[in-house]
């Protein structure tokens, strides 16, 4: 993603109260926020090394 696109919103004195991007920026900056948390709740699962997830995958008939 580049640099986003923002217009914002003023009151009355100019002060900044809101800023208006393009939806498509916006989902995709909700997306990038989900699998932020994501990462953050599974930071502390156990890790596997990739030949054990191979072996695993194999087992399960996945691969």
């Amino acid at each position: 993603m580049g640099r986003i696109q923002t217009q914002y919103l003023i009151d009355e004195s100019g002060k900044k109260t809101a800023v208006v991007i393009p939806l498509e920026e916006y989902e995709e900056l909700l997306e990038d926020l989900h699998g932020l948390a994501i990462i953050a709740e599974r930071r502390d699962e156990p890790t596997i090394s990739l030949d054990e997830l191979i072996k695993r995958l194999k087992v399960d008939g996945l691969l």
